[in-house]
């Protein structure tokens, strides 16, 4: 008899002392209700109560969660069919609210994220809502927070986890973009033609330049040996014309026997000539060289040269009669 009271009060001394003592993992609290009413919030950490009038009321989830977010059908604004779902990040901040102000906190932000996801995507246009997904995010995590503020939770962010356009709508997207990409191809394209082209009328117009300044150069340099030239002529005509004025007969032969000889290679060297006919006054020309040759000497010498000879007269030739006379 003793022995069974002992130990009916050993376990009503276990059961009193593990209902007094609770002890609150890290990143979680307990409320406590007194009568079914709550009272206060345990931190982590060892906490004590009142046996048989305080108890656990919820035991609440502190770190940041993620919510799945169904996959649903949305109509946007010009009339696409999507398919869109998603993801949530929230954190409880408040553990009393969120346990006594919503009943099943995840399941009610669930359905608030979908309800919402509808709205925001259904007042966008289908190319806003396949490239504008940050804006999406955005506005969907202002009207969220906001409605989940008196709920004692924190919406962290959301994300578009996918949006699936129908097929025919898929395959148009495909082929714009691969219009798109030949179009980008094709000014590619032609702005290396023109840049090619550009490239090319340069280097024509820096060839012509130089081409010119060739020219340009060339002209002068025929110019200034054309000028020396002339000089040099006007030099020796100088020099023939006082020795003339001296009385040197063999300066004129020498000016005239020159010409003569030019002239007689110009004749010779002619492309079209296939005879040349030599003029029967031999020895005038031999005179004419004679002369040059004592002009030479004179020069040399700078001894007056002896009086020439005069040429003997050209023999004459017969007279021919007239044909037919």
């Amino acid at each position: 008899m003793e022995l069974t009271a002992s130990l009916v009060f050993l376990v009503l001394a276990l059961v009193i002392l593990f209902a007094a003592i609770k002890i609150v993992p890290q990143g979680r609290e307990f409320t406590v209700e007194r009568f079914g009413r709550y009272t206060r919030t345990l931190k982590p950490g060892i906490a004590f109560l009142t046996p048989f009038i305080e108890g656990v009321g919820r035991r609440m989830n502190m770190m940041e969660q993620v919510l799945d977010v169904p996959q649903q059908e949305v109509i946007t604004k010009d009339n696409a069919v999507v398919k869109v779902d998603g993801i949530v990040f929230i954190q409880v901040m408040d553990a009393a609210a969120a346990a006594y102000r919503v009943d099943n906190l995840n399941y009610a932000i669930s359905q608030l994220c979908m309800t919402n996801l509808r709205t925001v995507v259904g007042s966008m246009e289908l190319d806003e809502v396949l490239s504008q997904r940050d804006q999406i995010n955005t506005r969907l995590l202002h009207v969220i927070d906001s409605a989940t503020s008196p709920w004692g939770v924190k919406v962290a962010r959301i994300e578009i986890k996918d949006l699936m356009p129908p097929p025919d709508i898929t395959n148009a997207m495909a082929r714009q973009m691969k219009a798109e990409r030949e179009r980008r191809a094709v000014i590619t394209e032609a702005d290396g033609e023109k840049s090619a082209a550009i490239a090319r009328a340069e280097g024509a117009k820096q060839a012509a330049i130089l081409e010119a300044e060739g020219r340009r150069e060339a002209a002068y340099r025929d110019a200034e040996a054309r000028e020396r030239e002339a000089e040099a002529e006007a030099k020796a005509t100088t020099m023939v014309s006082e020795a003339i004025a001296r009385g040197d007969v063999n300066a004129i032969n020498y000016f005239v026997a020159q010409k003569y000889v030019e002239a007689f290679a110009k004749l010779a060297e002619s492309p079209h000539q296939k005879t040349v006919i030599v003029p029967a006054e031999m020895s005038a020309l031999v005179g004419s060289l004679a002369g040059v040759g004592e002009l030479v000497k004179f020069i040399k010498s700078d001894v007056p040269p002896p009086p020439r000879p005069p040429a003997p007269p050209a023999a004459r030739r017969p007279a021919v009669p007239p044909t037919g006379a």
